[in-house]
């Protein structure tokens, strides 16, 4: 069966031009709760911020067609599709390129996170629909993936997790060595470097774009604290001997930037409230990265100004957005321009 990359295909990394960034609003009342509406003002603060750098396109329930509109204003396309939930990252197609400027798509199978949220037969067809909508091939993939458990330089590595890819509520029995197949065979790539786990209570089960990214190749952004009493502590350390024990496929040792962590917050049953920097958009020439209301804000947005020195640094609330489990890496999906 003819894969993207046996046909020349490879994801391009995040900072490569864009066409458009793939959005959806916020629908599910059973996520948000008497937060929706907060949530869907924030979703509008980021498509009216990326829109300032390219072209957004927000797809959302027929009915909220209107509602859409009014929030996000004249510079972002409302396309209407019937959606579950609202984190395209993983639900939307993941985009590949080829040498002769072609553009392709892959769509992932999809089972909600491990089926934690039913049902989810709209969003497990929310790639496919993109794909028509944009008119592009499509690579059916074998196994189940979301967006946000990937990150690539570009120049033939992937950052993902143990935790994440080998979890068996995606894929059970699935081994190492078959996944680092799939994955070369599907993202073109040359190196799975894998860190181990991801943050503490993170319902996605360790998505790498909460834990660390490329900013460019040979540069990794990751989450860390210096705080040993912290739940993430030890993985975060770990993570780190990881990486500065790894070479990328160009055979080039990692420089590692680090990411403060902000300061603990719970859900009311309890469970931490996933808050990370390193949850963030690259739109064309842009940076839009989370702000909590957090001490360590202006820390991280002084770290993302120096690491990205061509790059305007826009730094959004993102406190109603992580309520519902997920920051603005996971409610984007980037569309290469070829």
């Amino acid at each position: 069966m003819p894969t993207p990359a046996s046909n020349g295909f490879v994801m391009p990394a995040e900072w490569e031009r864009h066409s458009c960034t793939w959005m959806a609003w916020p629908c599910r009342e059973e996520v948000w709760g008497e937060h929706l509406e907060a949530a869907q003002a924030a979703y509008a603060d980021v498509a009216k911020a990326i829109a300032d750098f390219e072209p957004v396109s927000m797809i959302c329930r027929p009915e909220d067609v209107a509602e859409a509109s009014l929030a996000c204003g004249n510079g972002v396309e409302i396309l209407p599709m019937p959606i579950d939930d609202s984190w395209v990252r993983d639900s939307g197609p993941t985009f590949v390129v080829d040498r002769k400027g072609r553009l392709a798509g892959v769509d992932w199978q999809f089972n909600a996170w491990g089926e934690k949220y039913l049902p989810y037969d709209q969003d497990a067809q929310v790639a496919r629909r993109i794909l028509e909508h944009v008119g592009v091939e499509r690579y059916e993939a074998p196994f189940v993936l979301e967006g946000g458990a990937i990150h690539v330089d570009g120049e033939g590595t992937v950052l993902v997790t143990e935790e994440c890819l080998l979890n068996p509520n995606r894929n059970p029995g699935m081994t190492r060595e078959r996944m680092e197949e799939y994955l070369r065979a599907y993202l073109g790539v040359e190196k799975v470097i894998w860190l181990a786990r991801g943050l503490q209570d993170d319902e996605t089960d360790g998505h790498i774009d909460e834990v660390a990214c490329f900013a460019r190749p040979g540069v990794v952004l990751m989450m860390t604290t210096a705080d040993k009493t912290d739940g993430n502590y030890d993985v975060m350390q770990e993570n780190l001997e990881r990486l500065r024990a790894e070479t990328d496929a160009k055979g080039r040792p990692l420089e590692i930037v680090e990411l403060p962590q902000p300061a603990r917050r719970d859900y009311p049953d309890g469970r931490r409230i996933t808050l990370s920097y390193a949850n963030f958009y690259m739109p064309n020439g842009g940076i839009i990265m989370p702000a909590f209301d957090a001490a360590e804000d202006r820390a991280a947005f002084r770290i993302m100004r120096d690491t990205f020195p061509d790059r305007t640094v826009i730094q959004i609330p993102a406190s109603e957005i992580v309520w519902g489990g997920g920051g603005i890496h996971c409610i984007t999906q980037q569309q290469p321009a070829v």
